[in-house]
């Protein structure tokens, strides 16, 4: 039999928890991990849970300071390895997430189809009228920039909380150097890659009510930009020159050293043109006009390898 847990950061839900448990799957779950992440509110103090053997799978787990939705998830994941379950389900306690969508998470899962599933709020036209105008900018702009970084090109709203791991591949996950606030579901997916793990988008609606978002674009929008780059580089260093070679692994370098000849030297040269008025020759100019050619079509090469070197078949089923 599979067990299935669910993990549920707990940080200012103090009038939503209550509704959000009510609607949990009973039958389907083994183990309810609800993790006080030091919340001001005691939003977990008042939990009133009538249905017993719901009540039973319910488990506190209290920080004694506030780690972050990242670090209160990994508590909860560290506590669902312990109790040896087979998935483990991530969502948010403020109620923005169906637990309708459980079953659409888990399949592929099971079925050794994916290893590591999240939900999409982007497949439907009609669910994104009503989210904020500026979580549909936040969120496009961060999916492309998340793709680069993470090399899963075909995932896209990559901070949607909404997962379901193979507690398989938990285990092997270095949990305590994954980021433990905003940029945790964005470390993820970067940490996933390494191990050549299948991830798949699961459509689905968000639900808007009166919720304040915690996260603050303005404050983190540099953090984001400084990790994902981080990871980008890593990522080509682990995948392309410290695991293996491919032909991606000389697109690259080479691309940046005609782009850097082309656009560099070629604007220092029209730059000493321009003080020395001395008219750069025919054959120069061609040389850098051709050296950034060559170079936008080779960083398309590596894109393209890139691409399609995205995972594509679950190791859960190789996993013991």
């Amino acid at each position: 039999m599979i067990k299935i847990a669910i993990v549920i950061p707990c940080f200012k839900v103090k009038n939503k928890i209550n509704n959000l448990i009510r609607r949990l799957p009973v039958a389907k779950i083994d183990k309810i991990y609800l993790v006080d992440d030091c919340c001001p509110d005691k939003s977990l103090e008042n939990l009133h849970i009538s249905n017993k053997i719901l009540a039973d799978k319910i488990k506190i787990i209290k920080n004694t300071e506030n780690l972050g939705v990242g670090g209160a998830t990994k508590r909860g994941y560290k506590q669902a390895i312990i109790d040896d379950q087979n998935i483990v389900i991530k969502m948010d306690g403020d109620g923005q997430m169906d637990p309708a969508n459980i079953n659409a998470l888990i399949k592929p899962i099971v079925e050794n189809d994916s290893d590591y599933t999240k939900g999409n709020r982007f497949y439907s036209i009609e669910n994104l009228n009503n989210m904020p105008k500026v979580r549909i900018f936040g969120n496009t702009a961060l999916s492309f920039l998340s793709k680069i970084s993470s090399g899963y090109w075909s995932i896209f709203d990559p901070t949607n909380g909404y997962t379901a791991i193979n507690c398989k591949l938990l285990k092997l996950l270095p949990l305590d150097k994954i980021s433990n606030r905003y940029f945790f579901e964005n470390d993820m997916l970067f940490r996933l890659n390494t191990f050549k793990a299948k991830v798949k988008d699961i459509p689905m609606k968000a639900i808007y009510e009166d919720e304040k978002s915690n996260l603050k674009i303005s404050k983190v929008i540099l953090e984001f930009l400084s990790k994902l780059t981080k990871n980008f580089f890593k990522r080509i260093f682990y995948n392309y020159y410290l695991r293996g070679i491919t032909l991606g692994s000389f697109t690259l370098p080479i691309s940046i050293i005609f782009l850097y000849n082309g656009l560099i030297n070629g604007f220092f040269k029209w730059k000493e043109a321009l003080i020395t008025n001395i008219e750069t020759p025919t054959g120069t100019i061609m040389v850098y006009i051709l050296s950034i050619v060559l170079g936008v079509q080779l960083l398309l090469s590596f894109l393209e390898n890139d691409i399609n070197s995205e995972p594509r078949e679950s190791i859960g089923k190789y996993l013991n």
